[in-house]
């Protein structure tokens, strides 16, 4: 009790409240139980919580059910899982049954069915791929979902954002390299700097996360890099955060063409706030580039940014257009599941911790804004104006919900 509370306890007013006010109120330690479903989404590798996250929540008391083979993709095997203390279920309908579920991709229409009143949904959201039908079917469950692209942290960044895409900035570069070298799709040409050779030239769309990662991993690598992107800050902040004067330009088509026409690598890394990502290379731009050259388009999520991309997967991940290797999978962060998984699980475990600390997922969201922020159902009332508006559906705000409840 601070010294504010003995002040009052002595004044007047103190010695007029009831015993029962000045009484501290304890907070009371909830075990949580936690289902880590199997994705069944195509290509969908990761695990939201490793064996290492789901030990730690066991010591602290918690349970948490695990669907037998969700964690093979990322390379954990069940053994694993109950080694760790999971209690291993071979029927989803067992896992959906938790109190507090997480995914990395959205449910689907038929887990939907599974769910239930007051449970917690945690997973991605992916709004631009769903449908109005969709919501409406799960503001039927009455229960409170949180969207991994909008949880803040205490710097009002999304670290979950952040996190897969310094992920994918240093993974396409290590595709680039892969490609770059392959005897059928690239030209046997060495990413990167090598003592009496050229250097490797690195062209990056976009001046975000995944560029400012992709430009670090090429510079270690000896290659030469340009960035281009119509945002000056984004530009002067990538160079300070590099620490180096790498050549940057505005997204000018003459002076992009003339950097296009020497580049080994070409990354698109435009993200759009909203919508389609702009197309900045047309296919005459693509045809002035060298044979065997790269192009990863990381921003094919969005639509991507080179009029030739069309969208390829993880069993089929490359093609040829004009002779020049084209790399168009959406969710990069897939192809390397077993750090994903981990980058994933190290931010929900302790979140997980403090919430049984609290005693439950309401009472944590009042204290985490971060947390707080991505909700957009609570207790089956939507509180996401974007969903709201672009389905045209009602719609609170979260914070007088957490006021009133």
């Amino acid at each position: 009790m601070g010294s504010n509370q003995h002040f009052f306890n002595l004044s007047p007013a103190g010695r007029l409240m009831p015993k029962e006010e000045m009484l501290e109120i304890g907070r009371s330690k909830k075990q949580l139980v936690i289902g880590i479903p199997k994705e069944t989404v195509y290509q969908e590798n990761r695990i939201s919580l490793v064996p290492e996250g789901v030990s730690l929540l066991v010591q602290n008391g918690h349970r948490v059910v695990y669907e037998a083979g969700a964690g093979v993709a990322a390379h954990f095997s069940d053994i694993e899982y109950s080694e760790a203390g999971a209690d291993t279920v071979y029927d989803p309908a067992e896992v959906f049954k938790a109190d507090i579920l997480l995914k990395v991709s959205p449910p689907s229409l038929t887990e939907i069915d599974y769910l239930g009143s007051r449970q917690t949904l945690i997973s991605s959201l992916q709004i631009s791929t769903l449908k109005d039908e969709y919501f409406r079917k799960l503001l039927s469950r009455k229960m409170t979902c949180i969207a991994f692209e909008y949880i803040k942290d205490k710097t009002k960044s999304f670290p979950l954002i952040r996190a897969m895409s310094e992920i994918a900035g240093n993974t396409t570069v290590l595709i680039a390299a892969e490609y770059l070298s392959h005897p059928e799709y690239g030209k046997g040409r060495m990413l990167g700097g090598f003592s009496g050779i050229s250097p490797s030239e690195v062209v990056i769309l976009g001046a975000g996360t995944v560029a400012e990662f992709a430009a670090r991993a090429a510079i270690g690598m000896g290659a030469t890099v340009k960035v281009f992107d119509n945002n000056i800050y984004k530009l002067r902040r990538l160079q300070n955060n590099l620490n180096q004067r790498i050549f940057t330009s505005i997204l000018h088509p003459k002076v992009l063409l003339k950097s296009l026409r020497t580049a080994d690598v070409v990354v698109g890394a435009i993200h759009a706030p909203e919508g389609r990502t702009p197309c900045f290379v047309t296919e005459e731009m693509v045809r002035e580039m060298r044979p065997g050259s790269v192009i990863i388009d990381v921003s094919i999520d969005q639509g991507g940014c080179f009029e030739t991309s069309r969208v390829s997967t993880h069993a089929n991940p490359v093609y040829k257009k004009h002779d020049i290797t084209h790399y168009c999978v959406p969710n990069i962060a897939s192809r390397i599941p077993n750090t994903a998984s981990y980058a994933l699980s190290n931010f929900f475990t302790p979140i997980l911790i403090s919430m049984g600390e609290e005693g439950g997922i309401e009472n944590y969201l009042k204290v985490d804004y971060g947390l707080r922020h991505g909700v957009y159902l609570f207790n089956g009332i939507l509180t996401s104006k974007s969903i709201g508006e672009n389905f045209k559906l009602p719609f609170q705000d979260i914070e007088l919900l957490m006021a009133a409840f």
